[in-house]
């Protein structure tokens, strides 16, 4: 008989479930040289319907060998180590068999398998987090007074969080920790800013009472492909800067207190590229989709002035919402989107600072460098 006759009604007997005859079938066939990985892998499964753990085992990592991501193999290699009660190995192969899963269509026979596979590694992270939990709580851990960095940890572990990087668009700067919100500690000019909340929100009003003192913060580049971003060219979100490119506005001289209240802020001036100081509104019903900042040497404070409820913002895996009067830093390099669910408008004060981290001397150099790239191209510096 040929190989391709052996290959063909041993695939018959084993869609029939005929498994005596599909294993004779293919056992002929690797006699007869040239199987593939997917006729060790239906030898494999056949063999385990004949209960022949041993015979199933061989022919499964034959598969493997030959095709590492052969789905029907490797559950074969998950149900056969969770009878020998080999679960962490198992759980990997059912982790392994979801991946592949996941990657392309599964065939049907092979569907009811790819359920097990996810049952079982969910009651293996279960009984897993179950067993954490209680070791955890004897070691004194707390979700409420534990340290922030390790509940992260923990929840990234179990799946409950994702982690999130610094991407930034345009220029990075290495070695620098990767924090979404800043502890608040870190920053202690951001007392003055606070309290000058009342007096900034009356300088403030007097702005909106005008319309052209704010303009669309997305704009259409000339010359560049159309941007797909509802909130291209529209006011719903729009800004009033005070300081932008590292010089005052006109607006500025309109908000003295405001400006007033910036002065202990270590506000990265350099030239023809920043720092920006501005108001930012945000219409009701907006959403600022998920996007992140040019580089990472600098941070990105915000001073909520005009606060309704149901206004959220996102960075990273933590949602907060502003409060007035409340401020926070961020890096804006780590993904971050903002919604405003209320039926009034949210503006906030936002401003670019340096990041701590960096002495005068990184300050110094990394200001020549933008320098010294947006003289040789303006409309392309960071």
């Amino acid at each position: 008989m040929t190989s391709d006759f052996l290959a063909s009604t041993g695939a018959a007997a084993f869609a029939a479930g005929d498994w005596s005859t599909a294993r004779a079938r293919f056992d002929e066939r690797v006699m007869a040289g040239g199987a593939d990985a997917e006729t060790f892998a239906m030898l494999a499964a056949a063999c385990l319907r004949l209960d022949d753990p041993a015979a199933a085992h061989a022919a499964a990592e034959s598969a493997v060998r030959l095709q590492a991501h052969n789905l029907r193999a490797v559950l074969v290699k998950a149900e056969l180590l969770t009878a020998e009660g080999d679960l962490r190995t198992a759980n990997f192969y059912n982790g392994l068999a979801l991946q592949i899963a996941e990657a392309a269509p599964v065939p049907p026979d092979l569907a009811p398998g790819v359920v097990r596979a996810r049952q079982a590694r969910d009651y293996v992270h279960a009984n897993m987090l179950t067993l954490i939990q209680d070791e955890l709580r004897v070691a004194g851990y707390s979700e409420r007074s534990s340290h922030p960095r390790f509940r992260l940890a923990l929840d990234i572990l179990t799946g409950r969080r994702q982690p999130y990087f610094q991407q930034p668009t345009r220029f990075y700067y290495p070695e620098l920790a990767n924090i979404q919100f800043f502890p608040r500690r870190q920053f202690p000019w951001l007392d003055a800013l606070e309290a000058a909340t009342d007096d900034m929100a009356r300088e403030l009003e007097a702005v909106l009472h005008e319309d052209a003192a704010f303009t669309p913060y997305m704009r259409q580049v000339p010359n560049m492909p159309a941007s797909r971003d509802p909130l291209t060219e529209s006011l719903d979100w729009s800004t009033c800067f005070l300081i932008w490119g590292g010089k005052e506005t006109p607006v500025a001289a309109r908000c003295p207190k405001t400006m007033a209240a910036l002065a202990g802020a270590p506000l990265p001036y350099i030239k023809g590229s920043s720092p920006d100081v501005l108001f930012s509104q945000l219409r009701a019903g907006a959403h600022i989709l998920p996007h992140t900042g040019a580089v990472n040497t600098r941070l990105i404070c915000h001073v909520p002035l005009i606060v309704p409820p149901g206004c959220h913002f996102r960075v990273g895996n933590e949602t907060r919402q502003w409060e007035r009067g409340k401020a926070w830093v961020f890096d804006d390099t780590i993904e971050h989107e903002a919604w405003n669910n209320s039926n009034q408008t949210r503006v906030v004060l936002i401003l670019d600072v340096w990041r701590p981290e960096l002495d005068e001397e990184e300050r110094a150099l990394v200001s020549t460098l933008f320098e010294s790239m947006y003289a040789y191209a303006p409309d392309r510096a960071p």
